[in-house]
């Protein structure tokens, strides 16, 4: 973004973007299983993964879990809630990163995956998904096998979205709550 302040007073424009959104989704079965992806490129090829992707500008969380696993998977989802999340700095561009790990409801269990990003899908017992040996490298990604298996299990609450307006312009919102 280029700007020039032309008053003869402090800047006040706000700095370009200075976060990230992104999302994980859970998508969990009656059968205990996790809808899972192999990306084709990047750092997490080779692993078993939830799916993820950025949320767009104007898009609410939740809209955007469902829309990458629809991408991703040919899945369609409903949303359940928001399990966790995770801030990190000087990540992309130097920005800081929200990243939210979405519980999803499958509505089918048919996957038609995107072939420009994603080598495979499956459907994959969460146990197993749990325990590769390269997941369970990462700190993070162990905490967050973690909270799946706690949520599969009905040991873990999260934060549902409750749709409301804020102040005078009644803009409509998503407040994420723990009921």
């Amino acid at each position: 973004m280029l700007v020039y302040w032309i008053p003869e007073t402090p800047n006040t424009l706000p700095a370009n973007a200075s976060h990230r959104v992104g999302i994980g989704a859970l998508v969990l079965n009656n059968n205990g299983q996790v809808l899972v992806v192999k990306e084709k490129y990047g750092k997490n090829t080779g692993i078993w993964k939830l799916p993820t992707g950025v949320v767009e500008e104007g898009e609410d969380i939740c809209m955007a879990a469902i829309r990458e696993v629809q991408e991703e998977t040919g899945t369609e989802t409903d949303f359940i809630e928001i399990l966790a999340f995770r801030q990190s700095h000087k990540s992309f561009f130097g920005k800081s990163d929200l990243f939210f790990i979405c519980m999803l409801k499958p509505l089918n269990f048919t996957i038609h995956k995107q072939n420009a990003e994603i080598e495979e899908a499956q459907w994959m017992a969460i146990e197993e998904y749990a325990a590769q040996p390269k997941l369970n490298q990462s700190e993070l990604s162990k905490n967050i096998a973690k909270i799946c298996l706690a949520k599969k299990d009905n040991q873990y609450s999260g934060f549902s979205p409750v749709l409301t307006t804020t102040g005078l312009s009644a803009k409509k919102c998503y407040l994420y709550s723990n009921k």
